[in-house]
């Protein structure tokens, strides 16, 4: 079995909003997500030890992180919020996604976007080729800033195949256009707990 992930594709979007409704914005709203299509060593079996996806995460996450930064074009400190998922092709499992996402991809998120005290919201699905997927946000240091709870449709043309696995990672450079239903805004955030 191979060491490495055998990348089959590297897909980065970018979805940049310049009006919402009836009114134009100031500045536009942005957001970018990198994605990698690679195949998965465990697709057709059943599996007990998934710590080869797990280890696979730590590159994968800190490569798709910086790659949706520079998308942006905003220095990591500048990202307002975060999100991952992960779609498994037929003959993988949810677990698969799980596996990619839960235990190591935070540290290789954080360490790029300049930190993240919030924990880091997820989807993860099983899929066929084009399957679309919403990859959830929020504020990066604060849960709690609903100014951000927004998400980003992603999806790959040709992805997954039945023996391939997509993760993605999404960022912003701010939160939902025109935003107006309270709650704790970004300048009163006190960046803790990750909550608030």
């Amino acid at each position: 079995m191979n060491n490495k992930p055998e990348i089959r594709k590297i897909y980065t979007i970018v979805e940049e909003v310049h009006a919402e409704g009836r009114k134009s914005l100031e500045k536009p709203a942005r957001k970018a997500a990198a994605a990698a299509v690679f195949k998965n060593p465990f697709a057709g079996k059943y599996q007990e030890d998934l710590s080869l996806l797990i280890d696979w995460s730590e590159e994968l996450g800190e490569m798709l992180t910086k790659r949706a930064v520079a998308a942006l074009g905003i220095e990591p400190a500048a990202v307002h919020s975060y999100g991952k998922a992960a779609i498994a092709g037929e003959l993988g499992e949810l677990e698969h996604c799980a596996a990619l996402m839960h235990p190591k991809l935070g540290k290789p998120m954080r360490d790029n976007v300049g930190g993240g005290k919030a924990i880091i919201p997820s989807a993860k699905k099983l899929g066929y080729p084009g399957a679309a997927i919403d990859v959830p946000l929020h504020f990066k240091n604060a849960a709690f800033v609903r100014s951000h709870f927004d998400a980003m449709e992603v999806r790959v043309p040709d992805a997954p195949r039945a023996d391939e696995l997509v993760l993605i990672v999404a960022v912003t450079d701010s939160g939902r256009p025109l935003a107006r239903v309270g709650g704790l805004k970004v300048d009163e955030v006190k960046g803790e707990d990750g909550l608030r």
